[in-house]
């Protein structure tokens, strides 16, 4: 099979594909926006054809009747005429917005549950290009774009047919040559396609660079580098600039070269004209009959030439966005799948093995557990494994080998909701959504009532600073949180814990980028919600881990050491050495954790 024939394979199953689940669903709509377009292009055709009587009844031999009859029919067919443009374009202007926004929710929905490993691995500036620039292409294709293409080609076959009607010998010479416009539109078409795939790769780019550049511009601007941000940036506008320019050139010159076709033509219509003239064989009526449907097929014909460009694009758009809704999730439920059992909310990791994708192993033969009531803290040098443990216990990722487990169920054979629902997290930097404070810590049970809400923020000592607040619980936050402190968000962050309530508590590095003042009121808070809890905490402090029930010291994805404080640093091993460099190899050392250790 030729590239030709695939790529318009590949077309007319997009085609079918767009149908299917956009248009379909509005076909009463789409349906009276193309009988509208069609009709358009009948009384287009009609008007056409009054041409040449109106010239002869009214001019070159004029008729009484025709005086009033023939500018009363021109007028009600243009009045009709507008009517059905107008509600051609009002009906396809809300099913185009209608496709775009289906697009839109239908590519975020399948983002915000895909793999994290997929997330992470794609920058979300080609995301958000995807949901506002492709989709936007697709609707101008899928809509406006075929609604005009069967008006506009309509048109061409209505002024032809007028052609016809007027002088059919002529008319079959114009067509002979509609083969070599057919060939100059398909080459403008190819150079139009290629040039909007490169826009898109470098729409991308740019919404890339832009997000980063916003992300980063603390240290942007402490390192005096928004010169050289706009340098980047600005190469990245450049490159995607020649790609816009080499396909708004192509367009360009499509339309000039189709007129010059068709002014070609027009003076070979005169030469015709002319020299049937001379012979009485053409009259006025006739020929400009014959030249106004000419030049209306010619108009039409550079809008179909324009209107190809806006399909090839579309399909274009639609091949890369379909591409990004066709990736299924391999993190999901398996088939059969129950709700996790209410337990006591134990975790076991027995003989886990997990590496991020094919690269190297994270986790080697790890193996621990915790208990209902316990606090088990995993230390140990960065790029240990620690977060990578965290990660495989609400299944972020599968385990490659071993399992884990929540009261001996293995998290992989139990639906994610359920098994999502026993456990909360709060990280090092809680991330808030630019709501009110009493939307964020509601976000995992938006039903709570402000009572419910408030207790928790008591608990997470945040009700005295949320309280001062000029609108208290309905104060926003600002993106990301801005409005609030570190310790603020974080005591907002475990406000939504205590009101999850779940039996299961992960807690990375939650005091770490804290002040002293704010790190002891979150560290009393944290406190408050670990009890009763299994809890799993990361921490590079080691004073906060000094009272764990267990600790895990995890090197190079295995787990080296197991036991308390006190047992470990007398151990003498890699504990030992990363409690020396903290000044707290001096910890007493009671019979009961030499016992445990």
């Amino acid at each position: 099979m030729t590239d030709a024939a695939e790529t318009e394979l590949s077309n007319r199953a997009l085609a079918a594909r767009v149908w299917r689940d956009y248009l379909r669903p509005r076909w009463r709509g789409f349906a009276v926006s193309v009988v509208s377009a069609a009709i358009v292009a009948g009384l287009t055709s009609l008007l056409l054809g009054m041409v040449g009587p109106a010239v002869d009844h009214l001019i070159t031999r004029p008729q009484p009747w025709a005086l009033w009859s023939i500018p009363l029919a021109i007028v009600g067919i243009a009045i009709a005429r507008a009517v059905f443009q107008i509600l051609q374009a009002r009906i396809i202007n809300g099913i185009g917005n209608g496709v775009v926004g289906d697009v839109q929710v239908a590519l975020f929905g399948k983002l915000v549950r895909a793999d994290l490993a997929r997330l992470r691995g794609a920058h979300s500036g080609s995301y958000v290009a995807s949901m506002l620039y492709d989709a936007g292409l697709i609707r101008e294709a899928s809509t406006t774009g075929i609604v005009n293409y069967v008006r506009e080609s309509l048109v061409v076959i209505g002024a032809i047919g007028t052609m016809f009607y007027y002088d059919p010998i002529l008319a079959l010479a114009v067509l002979l040559i509609a083969p070599a416009v057919s060939a100059v539109t398909r080459r403008f078409s190819k150079k139009t396609t290629k040039a909007a795939k490169g826009a898109m790769g470098e729409t991308s780019a740019l919404s890339t660079a832009i997000m980063e550049s916003l992300d980063g511009i603390k240290i942007v601007k402490m390192e005096n580098r928004e010169a050289d941000e706009e340098a980047r940036v600005g190469e990245v506008v450049g490159r995607r600039q020649k790609h816009l320019i080499k396909g708004s050139n192509a367009k360009a010159m499509a339309a000039p070269v189709t007129e010059a076709f068709t002014t070609l033509i027009v003076a070979a219509v005169f030469l015709y004209a002319g020299w049937r003239a001379t012979s009485g064989g053409v009259t006025a009526g006739d020929f400009l009959g014959f030249l106004g449907a000419l030049m209306a097929a010619g108009q039409s014909l550079r809008q179909v030439t324009n209107l190809q460009t806006v399909m090839a694009e579309g399909f274009t758009a639609a091949r890369r966005l379909f591409a990004a809704l066709d990736v299924e999730a391999t993190i999901v439920d398996p088939p059969g799948a129950g709700a996790l059992p209410p337990g006591e909310g134990g975790v076991t990791l027995d003989h886990v093995d997990f590496a991020y994708g094919e690269g190297a192993p994270a986790l080697a033969d790890v193996s621990l557990s915790v208990r209902r009531g316990e606090t088990v803290a995993l230390v140990g040098p960065s790029g240990g494994g620690k977060s990578s443990i965290l990660n495989l216990i609400p299944r972020f990722y599968d385990v490659t080998a071993g399992s884990v487990s929540i009261d001996g169920h293995d998290v992989r054979s139990v639906t994610l909701a359920s098994l999502r629902d026993r456990i909360a997290l709060v990280t090092q930097e809680p991330f808030l959504f630019d709501d009110t404070i009493r939307a964020n810590i509601a976000y995992a049970k938006p039903d709570a009532t402000d009572a419910e809400i408030e207790a928790a923020a008591r608990q997470a000592a945040a009700h005295d600073f949320v309280s001062a607040l000029p609108e208290g619980y309905d104060t926003r936050v600002g993106e990301a949180g801005t409005r609030l402190s570190g310790g603020q968000r974080q005591r907002i962050a475990i406000a939504r814990a205590f009101l999850k309530n779940a039996p299961i508590l992960l807690l990375d590095e939650a005091t770490s980028a804290l002040d002293t003042e704010s790190e002891a009121l979150v560290q009393a808070a944290l406190e408050r919600l670990m009890a009763g809890r299994a809890t799993i905490l990361i921490a590079h402090r080691l004073s906060t881990v000094k009272h764990a029930d267990r600790i895990y010291v995890i090197d190079k994805g295995r787990v080296v050491e197991t036991g308390t404080h006190a047992g470990l640093v007398r151990a003498k091993g890699l504990y030992a050495r990363l409690a020396k460099a903290q000044d707290l190899d001096h910890a007493p050392v009671s019979d009961s954790e030499e016992t445990a250790s």
